[in-house]
């Protein structure tokens, strides 16, 4: 399907201090920069790299070959959009930071508790606080590297700690085997040993807020048919 030119946008990666531009459609170029698969044909306006992508300025392709290894203006274009920066329709902006907001308010809400209940707040309360404390998010910084710009705006509004907790678990052989992959994928498991009944003990280290979560799991696989007790708790 054609690119309407007219309604085209840049997309741009500098690659040694060297700007490449192209022009693309904003919907598809994004569908494809978040993994999805989508013709190159129906994502670029035109086949060409750019130096200045307003004056049509074209890359030689010596210079392509030197910065992608390539003059080939499909494989070119396609790490463009998938490593490069996209301009995106404020739909598309309003649409992207929202998503961000709503993964960022779960992770604090999965990793953070109340120490005044030692319970998780929940998402919709985080949400709440950062629009109070006016916090602002960038669609295309990873959550992860938010979140503690984040929690610094947030703490003098609501009560909120981060905190590890080492549980000791102590699982009868029958379920050993399906707990096993839920435990390697929670936290961070030691001192791992079988005892003489079979059972399996072993350490796991998780965020406070995700205690919880880890406990009904584990019941739920169990049968309520495991022990557990906490060994340590650090504030972070």
């Amino acid at each position: 399907m054609p690119v309407d030119l007219s309604k085209a946008v840049v997309c741009r990666k500098s690659v040694s201090g060297r700007k490449f531009e192209i022009l693309v459609d904003s919907k598809r170029a994004l569908e494809l920069k978040r993994g999805g698969k989508v013709a190159m044909e129906d994502v670029l306006a035109y086949p060409a790299v750019y130096k200045d992508a307003s004056a049509a300025e074209p890359v030689p392709g010596e210079d392509l070959q030197k910065a992608f290894g390539t003059t080939d203006i499909y494989k070119i274009a396609e790490r463009i959009i998938r490593e490069g920066e996209l301009q995106l329709t404020t739909e598309q902006r309003r649409e992207m930071t929202e998503q961000k907001r709503l993964q960022i308010a779960e992770i604090i809400s999965r990793r953070g508790i109340n120490p005044q209940t030692n319970t998780p707040h929940p998402p919709q309360r985080i949400l709440g606080v950062m629009e109070k404390a006016g916090v602002s998010i960038d669609p295309f910084t990873p959550a992860e590297q938010q979140i503690d710009k984040i929690l610094k705006l947030i703490k003098p509004i609501i009560p909120i700690k981060f905190e590890r907790v080492t549980l000791q678990l102590k699982i009868p052989p029958q379920f050993s085997g399906r707990v096993y992959s839920v435990l390697k994928g929670a936290g961070t498991i030691s001192q791992e040993k079988w005892l003489n009944d079979g059972s399996l003990q072993l350490n796991i280290e998780v965020l406070g807020g995700m205690q919880a979560e880890l406990l009904d799991k584990l019941a739920s696989l169990t049968h309520g048919d495991f022990e557990s007790k906490a060994v340590s708790e650090q504030e972070i």
